[in-house]
């Protein structure tokens, strides 16, 4: 495959953005700059709140400013976009009606990679923003899959979101109270994986225990991008197959 250019649409946070593109560095396997992908990031940070939007039936908003977006990728000579925001998927149609580019689609990607890792029937805890939740995206794309997707109770929903927006806002928060719950879903709650649905939790040092049980979106994200961009990952959580 020869090389291509990724466009990545950022800023949904940008500490979430930071974390991809150093995923997309430090997964790809180079031994010089030329090795790497040439790849044009837009942080956006001020486009619309995605949960907002989906909550209050703003979502025009967010498409007219994204579509800027995905134009000026376009004319960049991008052959990839990667979108490492969860809940932006909620647009995903609407988004890759507007361009011939390829927009990698994180949510199916990743459940179709934990149907192939756990099996069929695999129960999946789901940690995401109220918007994520709301729309049922990672619900739809599990069962599509034929996974069962399990949301948290209402008090840990809360929990999740604080540390979400906790992070956001660079605020402190404890890393051991996201550990107890994916502790708890899979105990408790009997799930075999824990998706890390919202792009800020990819941000947070969590115990090898909790690792061992999440599945990153974002890692994904960054697998499939690096494979598009014809470029080799150092992970092989990815089976060409699956995604080809």
């Amino acid at each position: 495959m020869t090389d291509k250019k990724l466009g990545i649409i950022g800023g949904m946070g940008p500490l979430a953005t930071k974390v991809f593109y150093e995923k997309i560095i430090n997964q790809t396997v180079a031994h010089k700059d030329q090795d790497h992908i040439d790849t044009i990031i837009l942080s956006h940070a001020t486009l619309p709140d995605r949960t907002e939007a989906i909550l209050r039936g703003e979502g025009q908003s967010f498409l007219n400013a994204v579509r800027k977006d995905i134009e000026l990728l376009g004319h960049a000579g991008v052959a990839n976009i990667a979108i490492p925001c969860n809940t932006s998927h909620y647009f995903y149609d609407e988004m890759q009606a507007m361009t011939d580019i390829n927009i990698i689609n994180m949510i199916r990607d990743t459940t179709e990679y934990i149907y192939h890792k756990h099996g069929k029937g695999s129960k999946v805890g789901i940690l995401a923003t109220n918007g994520t939740i709301s729309t049922g995206i990672y619900e739809f794309e599990c069962k599509r899959s034929a996974l069962e997707p399990y949301h948290p109770n209402e008090d840990t929903q809360e929990k999740i979101m604080k540390i979400i927006y906790d992070i956001k806002a660079d605020v402190n928060y404890q890393p051991a109270s996201l550990d107890g719950m994916i502790h708890d879903l899979i105990t408790k709650e009997n799930c075999a994986c824990v998706i890390l649905g919202c792009t800020e939790l990819s941000s947070v040092t969590l115990s090898e225990e909790s690792k061992m049980h999440c599945i990153d979106p974002m890692e994904i994200l960054a697998e499939n991008a690096i494979r598009l961009s014809g470029k080799q990952s150092k992970l092989t959580l990815i089976n060409e197959q699956v995604f080809s």
